[in-house]
């Protein structure tokens, strides 16, 4: 009888240990996306299409998560400056469709002209947020707010000529959408895609965009563990030590911010190859808080994030955006998927900012 009551106790034990170390909000939303995907075909809806589209918006996504990493690790906290990255990225994609060039040449030149402007730009903002210790994320919110809104007025006033994106009637100024077709569309999505429909299965597995994500992913986790990387970490964890172990803490986190700054770039250029059309204006303020969220979601803090992180949360919060409104849908007709996006981004966000744990790199 007492050794039934010690395994049930340890068996109590480990099952708490393993929520304590995943993390209750983690369990309910992995065990909340498990239930939409049992309930979508009972509600009608095809799974290996909900799927494909999880999938999809996995690897639009991802890039800008990732992001994340490197002023987490660094002690900048979350980036909500990334409309600041996007801004850089767009501009890369502007001017290679400006430039006359198409196809994957036009991709790999938005690239390479949206890397200046991240280094630029990732330089100032970093710049700033050395002078502000302690409030980063708050000014970095603002940054982001004043890059989108300081945009607004140059995606009219820039001089662009390209007929492909400027306004018809008055032949200057940026169209709020650009479509990519002729350009970048799909050019990492079509790679290597794996596409079952021949099998009678709808599903369609982008390769080449998952394959560019954990090509980033991997060079992240290596630069992570140089000396530069553990210097970062070590900024970050506990900058005392690292000042008297000789560690330059304002061009650390200087680098972190650069770095995160050139993967949003990459990162927004990544999403629109995958949608197909460019959004410009008021859009990249729309896409911070959902890479902010979905790093929490996969069990980043503060000071602390992984790459598994980024592949657990992205995974997670995309799951729940594309699951939601076809489940909702089927079941009660009406649409929930913002309340519910919005409920989890805020909530999580809230979440981590109340739970500081110390920072690493595993």
């Amino acid at each position: 009888m007492g050794k039934n009551v010690t395994t049930s106790l340890g068996n109590k034990t480990k099952f708490r240990q393993l929520i304590d170390n995943f993390g209750l909000p983690r369990v309910i939303i992995t065990g909340f996306l498990l239930l939409l995907f049992i309930s979508a075909p009972i509600v009608g809806a095809d799974l290996a299409t909900q799927i494909t589209n999880t999938i999809n918006r996995f690897s639009w996504n991802a890039v800008l998560v990732l992001a994340m990493v490197p002023m987490i690790h660094s002690g900048c906290g979350l980036n909500f400056g990334l409309p600041l990255g996007i801004v850089s990225g767009l501009l890369g994609a502007t001017l290679s469709i400006e430039f006359g060039f198409t196809g994957p040449m036009s991709f790999v030149m938005a690239i390479l002209i949206s890397t200046p402007f991240a280094l630029l730009f990732g330089g100032g903002y970093g710049w700033l947020l050395n002078k502000i210790k302690g409030g980063e994320m708050m000014i970095a919110t603002y940054v982001g707010f004043s890059a989108v809104s300081f945009m607004c007025m140059m995606w009219l006033l820039l001089p662009y000529k390209s007929p492909t994106m400027v306004w018809g009637f008055a032949g200057k100024g940026l169209r709020t959408t650009i479509s990519l077709e002729g350009f970048y569309d799909k050019v990492l999505a079509n790679f290597l895609a794996i596409d079952l429909n021949k099998f009678g299965i709808n599903l369609v597995i982008p390769t080449g965009s998952l394959l560019f994500f954990a090509l980033l992913a991997f060079l992240m986790w290596a630069f992570l563990h140089t000396k530069t990387g553990t210097a970062m970490t070590a900024v970050g964890s506990n900058p005392a030590f690292a000042k008297a172990a000789g560690i330059s803490i304002d061009k650390t986190r200087m680098l972190s911010v650069i770095l995160s700054t050139w993967l949003g770039a990459i990162g927004i250029l990544v999403y629109e190859q995958g949608f197909g059309f460019v959004q410009l204006y008021m859009a990249p303020f729309n896409m911070a808080l959902p890479a902010v969220a979905a790093i929490l979601i996969g069990g980043a803090s503060v000071n602390k994030a992984s790459i598994t992180n980024v592949i657990i949360g992205t995974f997670l919060y995309q799951g729940l955006v594309t699951m939601t409104p076809t489940v909702m849908n089927g079941l009660f007709h009406m649409d929930m998927s913002e309340v519910i996006r919005i409920i989890v981004s805020n909530g999580m966000i809230v979440y981590a900012l109340t739970r500081k744990t110390e920072g690493g790199k595993n």
